[in-house]
Parts: structure tokens; C-alpha cells; sequence
């Protein structure tokens, strides 16, 4: 698959990691349709990364594709391995997935050649979303269950991000916050169209 080639010229794949649960992995789980239908779905212990050209959706120096769960990440040539602990991913207050980064390495388990590919690997809670008091309009930590979840949807699916950290990351465009991304405007532009839609009726 040619990832890049199925976005309309001059449109970049550029999500942040709220805009891959909401948009992408929460919908994926649910078994609904995800606008725009680009991530292809792929087997991650089938493939290297570098062998992710044509398979997955490529953005820049970045892969993006789902797959399903795995304890084991073993591919032909290597393993990915955890690096840090898992960070929550929060949308409007609310705990909404996980995400994990993993680095790959060359070889066996118990002897392998650490390389520069990292891969960050995103979760759903469950189903579930956990808000803090302040967004909460009843206990000071409430458990929400998702409609169209259920345990086992959510923990079949994850959404990946690989990219090779000596060619530079891009996250810092988010985490500065000086603009929306491309999903941002797409996605608002949208909600913009049904309210003159609406209003017209």
C-alpha cells in the first residue's frame, strides 16, 4: 500500500497522540469507520520496520498502521523491547489510552543490537475513560464505559508509530502547540459545514 499516495496533494498525515485514539483507534475498536480510511492494518511480527515502505501509511519520516495486541514482538531479524514506562494519553481531562515506546533490536532476545527505530504503540484503557474531579460532575474519579467497547475489542487493537530517531522526531510540533495540525482542521471545517447545513434547513 502506498500510504502517502491515498491523501489529496498538499494534505499531510501529521496526528497528534489524542487524534490517533479519538479519530483512529477508538473508532477501529468500535468497528466503525475511520474518516479518512488510511491506516492500513497490518501483522507487526511480520515485518522489520524498515520494510514498512508500501505496507504501512508513511508521513515524512514516520509509519503508521494498526495491529493487533501482541505480548510478543518478535520479527524475522529481530524484537521491539519496551524503553520507558507507559505514558496516559488525555483528551479534554480524561485518561483515554496508552502509549508505549519501544525501541527494536537485531538479533536474539538475550543478545540483541539495539538500533535507532522506536515505535510508539497506542492503547485504549479498556474501553474505558477515567476524568479527573475537575472535568467529573459527580465523584472526584469516575469510570466511564465507551458505547461500542467492550474489553476484548479494545485490548485486540493498537495503533503504531514508527519512525528511525536519527532522521528526528516530529513530536515537538504538538507538544509546542503553535497550531492544528492538518486532522485539527479537517475535522473542524466539518463541524463548521453541518452548522451552515443546519441553519440553512
Amino acid at each position: 500500500m502506498g500510504g502517502a499516495s491515498d491523501l489529496p496533494p498538499g494534505f499531510h498525515f501529521f496526528p497528534s497522540d489524542e487524534e490517533l485514539i479519538v479519530h483512529f483507534l477508538r473508532r477501529k475498536a468500535s468497528l466503525l469507520p475511520c474518516q479518512p480510511d488510511i491506516v492500513p492494518t497490518i501483522l507487526l511480527n511480520h515485518y522489520d520496520p524498515w520494510e514498512l515502505n508500501d505496507k504501512a501509511l508513511q508521513a515524512g519520516n514516520q509509519w503508521y498502521f494498526f495491529s493487533h495486541a501482541t505480548q510478543s514482538r518478535v520479527t524475522p531479524n529481530g524484537y521491539w523491547s519496551s524503553i520507558c514506562a507507559d505514558e496516559t494519553v488525555k483528551s479534554g481531562g480524561c485518561n483515554i489510552g496508552l502509549k508505549k515506546t519501544l525501541v527494536f533490536s537485531i538479533g536474539e532476545s538475550s543478545e540483541g543490537i539495539e538500533t535507532n527505530w522506536i515505535m510508539h504503540e497506542y492503547h485504549l484503557l479498556d474501553g474505558r475513560k477515567v476524568c479527573s474531579s475537575s472535568t467529573s460532575t459527580s465523584s472526584s474519579r469516575k469510570l466511564h464505559r465507551e458505547k461500542g467497547h467492550s474489553n476484548t475489542e479494545s485490548d485486540n487493537w493498537v495503533i503504531c508509530r514508527v519512525f528511525d530517531s536519527t532522521c528526528g522526531s516530529q513530536a515537538n510540533f504538538h507538544e509546542e502547540g503553535m497550531e492544528l495540525s492538518c486532522l485539527d482542521e479537517v475535522f473542524l471545517s466539518l463541524d463548521d459545514y453541518d452548522e451552515v447545513s443546519l441553519s440553512n434547513n
